[in-house]
């Protein structure tokens, strides 16, 4: 799995030109998965995102998690994390993982957070558009196949 990992003041995510959810502030995420994918990766991701510390605490430094904070978390599916640029100008999306699979893997990703916060979410396969405020900006990836590989 790839995730964009971005702090905000608040994100909101529209479907055909309506609000499908929207959060203050917390975590914008931008999901990729691909075939190889366990639930090792599951485990890993959700533990991460919920305990990492980019928010600040009263001495302003990043020590408070979304979970502190009691923030919000926007999830969004995101294929094209997994775009190869290496040869030509138009991308390939091989990388990222089969539709069917892509698609169950995301919605466990995010039923585990949902144990910990509540999460709102865009809609696998369509055409969306994300607003968010960045905070900082603050933004980090977390790539799950380098904690497979360690």
């Amino acid at each position: 799995m790839k995730i964009v990992i971005q702090r905000v003041k608040s994100a909101s995510v529209k479907i055909d030109k309506t609000v499908k959810n929207k959060i203050n502030q917390g975590l914008l995420l931008l999901v990729a998965v691909e075939d190889a994918d366990t639930q090792f990766d599951l485990d890993y991701a959700v533990r991460k995102v919920i305990n990492m510390r980019i928010f600040s605490d009263e001495d302003g430094k990043m020590n408070r998690s979304v979970q502190d904070i009691q923030g919000e978390i926007l999830s969004i599916s995101q294929f094209t994390l997994y775009a190869d640029t290496r040869k030509g100008n138009r991308p390939s999306f091989t990388a990222a993982g089969k539709p069917e699979f892509a698609k169950q893997m995301y919605e466990k990703f995010d039923e585990q957070l949902n144990q910990n916060l509540p999460v709102k979410t865009g809609e696998f396969g369509a055409d969306m558009e994300i607003e968010l405020i960045n905070d900082g900006p603050v933004t980090i990836i977390l790539d799950t196949k380098e904690a497979r590989h360690g």
